[in-house]
């Protein structure tokens, strides 16, 4: 849309025009004529609704909505508590704090359950340290399943532990089950059950974990220098060559591939360590290693590192 500025009176080609913008009219100061009569207005609109704001900020939004909210964060509120000593009368007080109370109250029974559910969503997702992106996703997950019915017969904290475990795939931002379990309470055989229910019921694509994932969170609980992680990588990338990597679990390859890199290095880390840190046992550390030091023939080398 265009917008023609008009630079004279039509009536007495007088040049002293004026805009009156509150009232949307293009007024000659000489003949009086309005020569143009609700005008748009194409400025930007600074209002700011917020009780302490006054009007002085310069925000022409709220706070954005948010998937992690009962409500999405579009809820309003009845005042606050302070508003009710500027009423004079008991009555007028009474009726201010029936309607605060009615309009915080929640009316239906998926309400009451995404307010306790995403609360605790929250704290599991502080806990592991996880990205907004992530919370903003489990929180859609796990909205999507109660609006079809996938909670009820399930614990709640379940399905919270599931749908974040399914936003963290999504996101490619690697977590373990045992992290997932050991965070919200729950046992990582419950979890993996409730993640396959809840994403084959949702139609939810999940890709394959990348073990490459794992290695700079291992690598910096193992305190090992970036040389030895880049050469983690690499060989990871020689085993997903040769189809090493597929069907084997993420994190225990992951942890071979740092322990062999390690070795490689002369940082020597015991499996235990490795272990520890990576969630698995020593002999899944041990197996991933052999197979590793087979099949990619780095045997030679792990020997004359180890003997330097």
């Amino acid at each position: 849309m265009i917008r023609k500025t008009i630079k004279e009176c039509p009536e007495c080609a007088s040049k002293n025009i004026y805009r009156d913008v509150e009232k949307g009219e293009t007024v000659c100061r000489d003949c009086g004529l309005v020569i143009e009569d609700r005008m748009v207005d194409f400025s930007q609109e600074w209002r700011d609704f917020d009780e302490d704001g006054g009007g002085a900020s310069k925000r022409r939004t709220g706070a954005p909505s948010s998937e992690t909210s009962f409500d999405r964060g579009l809820g309003t509120e009845v005042g606050t508590a302070a508003d009710v000593y500027k009423l004079s009368s008991n009555k007028d007080r009474d009726r201010f704090n029936r309607l605060r109370k009615w309009n915080i109250r929640i009316s239906t029974a998926i309400e009451r359950n995404l307010k306790v559910a995403l609360a605790e969503l929250k704290r599991v997702s502080s806990f592991l340290k996880l990205p907004k992106s992530v919370e903003e996703e489990a929180a859609r997950i796990y909205r999507l399943a109660v609006q079809k019915g996938l909670v009820r017969g399930r614990s709640m904290e379940s399905v919270v532990a599931g749908a974040l475990y399914a936003a963290c795939r999504r996101h490619e931002v690697p977590r373990t089950l045992d992290e997932m379990g050991e965070a919200s309470g729950i046992e990582k055989k419950e979890i993996g059950r409730t993640y396959r229910f809840v994403t084959r019921e949702l139609e939810i694509s999940i890709k394959p974990s990348n073990p490459a994932d794992y290695i700079p969170r291992f690598a910096s609980a193992l305190k090992l220098t970036p040389e030895s992680q880049s050469k983690a990588v690499e060989i990871l990338e020689m085993a997903r060559d040769i189809e090493l990597t597929s069907g084997r679990g993420p994190t225990g390859i992951a942890a071979a591939a740092l322990y062999v890199a390690s070795l490689i290095h002369g940082e020597k880390r015991t499996q235990r360590e490795v272990a520890d840190v990576a969630g698995v046992t020593e002999v899944t550390i041990r197996n991933r290693y052999k197979e590793l030091i087979k099949r990619l023939k780095l045997s030679k080398i792990v020997e004359k590192s180890k003997k330097k």
